[in-house]
Formats: C-alpha cells, structure tokens, sequence
C-alpha cells in the first residue's frame, strides 16, 4: 500500500496520507484539522487497516463495475463530511481476491463497516448518501 493524498476540506492545503499511529486519524499538516480519510487495502494490509480507533468502511469494488463508480463520489462526500470520525477503505476484488472470498463477496459494490475490527453492518449494492447514512447511521454515532 502506498501513500495517498489528500485536499483538506477547511485550508486546501494538499496532504499526504501516510499510515497514522494508531488510534489517530490523519490531520492537516497545515491546519491540523481531520483529513478525509480514503486509503486503497490490499489483502496483505486488509488486517492493519482496520486497526484505528475509528468505524472502517470497506468497500469493495472493482474498476469495470458502473454501480461501483456511482458509489465512489458516495464515499469521497462521506469521508469529508465526517473527516476524523470515519475511515473508507477501498479494496479492489481483481487485485484482492484472498480478502474478497475471506467475506464471501459476491456482488460489488459491496460495503461493510468495522467498528474495532468486527463487521456490523453490511450493504450490497450502489445506494444514495442518505439511504447510505440510514442503514450506518446507528453505527456511526
């Protein structure tokens, strides 16, 4: 897994994501405001990334799969708005396939919120936001 970047939605600044230590969430370097946080797993780092202090949401995609990229922009807007209190972690089931059969996922997008490395919840299928936020909701407070 490799770095990734982010725009931090209060100063603009552009920020790298690292791995934070753990039980932190990334923060500005500029403003030290939460970052939204979207990291792309693997099946090796699968384990380590659920290891934060916040919900993890994976998704797990594929680049082919039209209901997948209308959940992308789904995802981006949740990981902004809730920056700090939740982490999206996307695993691509082509490159993935250890990790995807470890869950049984047979449709994509399929997306399951851990909290403290335990699956609660799950939902298959592109939903909007709100439709999104009432199924997690209950997890999420």
């Amino acid at each position: 897994m490799g770095d990734s970047t982010t725009i931090c939605k209060k100063c603009g600044a552009r920020n790298r994501l690292g791995i934070p230590k753990r039980n932190q969430v990334p923060v500005c370097g500029q403003c030290a405001n939460p970052l939204p946080w979207v990291v792309d797993g693997t099946d090796h780092s699968f384990k380590k990334e659920l290891e934060t202090s916040v919900p993890v949401l994976v998704d797990f995609w594929a680049p082919w799969c039209a209901p997948c990229r209308v959940t992308t922009p789904v995802l981006e807007d949740l990981a902004g708005e809730r920056a700090g209190r939740i982490k999206i972690l996307k695993i691509n089931v082509d490159q993935n396939p250890e990790i995807a059969g470890n869950y049984n996922i047979r449709s994509i997008p399929t997306l399951i919120l851990f909290k403290g490395g335990n699956a609660v919840e799950s939902v298959v299928g592109a939903l909007p936001k709100e439709a999104l936020l009432e199924r997690l909701g209950p997890h999420l407070k």
